[in-house]
């Protein structure tokens, strides 16, 4: 009798720490993040979600390919740090459907100064790293063109790639490196095309140490390089994700990123 009386509160009690679960679940969100600014942003919307009766739960990441495997793998209800191209090449190179919920802010490519102070300094043979994702990497060579330092071909687009290049007069040598470590490459390369959020990760700031700027105010661009709330299809309607989106889309955050960023992070609400 006490064997089977055991068994019935440890199945009882099993049961209760299944419901407790559940219940933690329907009011936590956990989101993953590239430390700065996504988290940051994030941690900006955490007041705002608890007054809706949300629990936010910010997961760091310091690279691009995690943060979509977690949120595949169901350990993440929604991801926040890459912009919609990337998503799309993302989705189509590993036969995933990860959606977008909302775009909530833009972050200007900059190039900045390494071993080269400025762009007309620029030497025959100089060194530039890029990102090497494909996304990343196109924009950062039509960053550079717009600089005139290459000529792509007229076609290459969105998905330029080096051998794009079809007119490179300083016979710079494009170097590509995985976007995390650009900031750390600069002392090693003349120049380095660094995305907004590792630029602000490193103190960099585009409005001041940038010596040039991507133009931001083309739909095309916003369109294409919005940094997107990303969930798993089934959840793009629910609650949690409505509350989620709402939170960052709020004057708290709006204000916080426009006091914080210096122009380093544009909100699109």
């Amino acid at each position: 009798m006490k064997k089977k009386i055991v068994f019935v509160l440890a199945a009882l009690t099993a049961l209760g720490m299944t419901v407790t679960a559940f219940a933690e679940d329907d009011t936590t969100i956990v989101v993953g993040a590239s430390p700065a600014p996504h988290a940051e942003i994030l941690a900006a919307a955490e007041d705002v979600l608890a007054e809706q009766g949300y629990t936010l739960k910010i997961q760091e990441y310091s690279d691009y390919i995690q943060p979509n495997v977690a949120l595949a793998a169901g350990d993440l209800d929604a991801n926040y740090f890459q912009h919609q191209l990337y998503l799309d090449n993302y989705n189509a190179e590993n036969g995933t459907e990860i959606a977008t919920a909302a775009a909530i802010h833009y972050e200007p490519f900059g190039i900045y100064a390494g071993k080269t102070a400025s762009l007309e300094e620029l030497e025959d043979g100089a060194v530039i790293a890029v990102p090497n994702d494909p996304s990343n990497e196109a924009r950062a060579l039509l960053l550079l063109e717009a600089q005139g330092l290459i000529k792509l071909k007229e076609d290459a687009g969105l998905e330029a790639t080096t051998k794009d290049i079809e007119e490179n007069t300083k016979n710079l040598e494009i170097m590509e490196i995985e976007a995390a470590q650009l900031p750390r490459s600069l002392q090693d390369v003349d120049m380095a095309v660094i995305n907004g959020n590792y630029a602000i990760d490193a103190g960099l700031s585009v409005a001041k140490d940038a010596v040039a700027i991507e133009e931001g105010d083309s739909d095309v661009i916003q369109s294409y390089y919005a940094n997107v709330i990303a969930v798993n299809p089934a959840d793009k309607d629910s609650d949690k994700i409505k509350a989620l989106v709402a939170a960052l889309e709020s004057d708290t955050v709006k204000t916080f990123i426009e006091d914080t960023y210096d122009g380093a992070v544009v909100p699109l609400f």
